[in-house]
């Protein structure tokens, strides 16, 4: 492949994972505006798994009370392309879909020849009765144009990324409030939160008393935080078997914008991405009932999130890896949140013994492979202890060592 022909192919994989993001976005605020639903009840994960062996839906969507759907962002497919993987994902094959009302398909149909003729193949790749739904570029334009007030007339990386700005001052104005839309400042502390936190939770926090952005997350401690820890299996291997350096941003680009998507989305704090590793927090500032059961459902879900961007990465590099997806570590405990200049809440660390247990558990897992701590999973309910074994105390340098429980992903490669 030729490098003008490789940057154009890395170009529409960063644009699709820009156009996921903002349908993630769309769908949550349709449900929102259309449906009366709480933005929290919208379920939305990406990389799902649809029971065949490396097949993952896009984007799932699961509002409460309703049918799921799913979303396909394929914007510069080909036409053969996009018909194998409908009928690869969506086919009599593939389980997973079964439970779904629809597929929602984000296209570039403008410079497609017989459209008419193509629309109906795709259809016909459908298992009966799932839907197909066409978002062209005109839906996309009078969706944003409806939901974050802003308008754009072609679909390219400067339009995106200005939308996105958009859709981040929609989310900032419905999580913090203000007298007015156009009165509202989206200033750099509520962008912060923005990114560590979901929309929908500051609004949640709001509400509950924490009324400007400085009563967040104030430097003090917190009790009994749910830790979740996850790593690339054989990074550096990857890395080192990888000679174009542009498929490895591609890689870490994706598992960054999934993982972060998946903790948030589920009421989680994103805390940081460490090179290959991405910490979560969950139960802060404060709990909701069940916390510590959406912590793990979030590792499971980053467990596929791993396995598709492994399998990814693998179907361009030529020396077969020895192991794929994450590992993660888990554990609850005590923690201090501390500002790192005085007075200053945009730039804060945390320090608590969870998070070295977490990371050591981390270690003692293999790949595709939870590792939690016996106080998280003793705060587990009990349906989803029957799925753990209890390992031999792991050996734990400046720790000690620790009752753990191992569990066997539902996400196999």
């Amino acid at each position: 492949m030729s490098i003008h022909a490789r940057q154009a192919e890395s170009h529409l994989y960063q644009l699709r994972l820009l156009l996921e993001e903002l349908c993630c976005d769309l769908c949550r605020f349709e449900h929102v505006v259309r449906n009366d639903c709480h933005p929290e009840n919208v379920q939305i994960d990406r990389e799902f798994p649809l029971g065949a062996p490396g097949i993952f839906a896009d984007i799932r969507v699961a509002p409460e009370g309703q049918q799921p759907y799913f979303v396909e962002v394929k914007y510069g497919y080909s036409n053969d392309m996009l018909q194998r993987r409908l009928q690869q994902k969506y086919g009599p094959g593939t389980p997973g879909s079964a439970s779904g009302s629809k597929v929602v398909l984000v296209l570039d149909v403008d410079n497609r020849s017989s459209w008419t003729s193509l629309a109906a193949e795709l259809a016909r790749c459908l298992r009966p009765g799932l839907e197909l739904e066409i978002w062209d570029e005109q839906r996309l334009f009078a969706l944003t144009r409806e939901r974050f007030r802003t308008d754009f007339e072609a679909i390219t990386t400067e339009n995106l990324l200005n939308v996105r700005e958009a859709i981040d001052r929609a989310k900032g104005f419905y999580a913090f409030q203000g007298r007015s839309f156009e009165e509202y400042e989206h200033d750099p502390l509520k962008a912060d939160l923005l990114w560590h936190f979901g929309f929908w939770r500051l609004r949640q926090l709001r509400e509950r008393g924490r009324l400007t952005p400085r009563d967040t997350l104030p430097p003090g401690a917190y009790r009994g935080v749910a830790v979740l820890l996850a790593d690339l299996c054989s990074f550096s291997s990857y890395v080192r078997d990888t000679s174009d350096s542009e498929i490895i941003r591609e890689g870490l680009t994706s598992f960054y914008s999934k993982a972060r998507y998946q903790i948030i989305n589920n009421g989680g704090m994103l805390y940081q991405f460490v090179g290959d590793q991405v910490v979560g927090f969950f139960g802060i500032p404060e709990t909701n009932p069940g916390y510590v059961s959406k912590a793990f459902a979030t590792a499971q879900a980053l467990l596929c999130i791993g396995q598709s961007v492994s399998n990814h990465w693998q179907r361009r590099i030529d020396r077969v890896q020895t192991s794929c997806g994450l590992h993660i570590g888990m554990a609850v405990g005590d923690m201090q949140v501390v500002s790192l200049r005085p007075f200053d809440r945009l730039h804060t660390g945390a320090i608590g013994d969870c998070i070295n247990v977490a990371a050591r558990l981390m270690s003692a897992a293999s790949e595709n492979e939870i590792v939690v701590s016996n106080s998280f999973y003793r705060k587990l309910p009990e349906e989803t202890e029957e799925d753990f074994r209890e390992l031999e105390p792991i050996e734990a340098r400046n720790v000690s060592r620790i009752k753990a429980w191992k569990l066997r992903p539902h996400c196999e490669p």
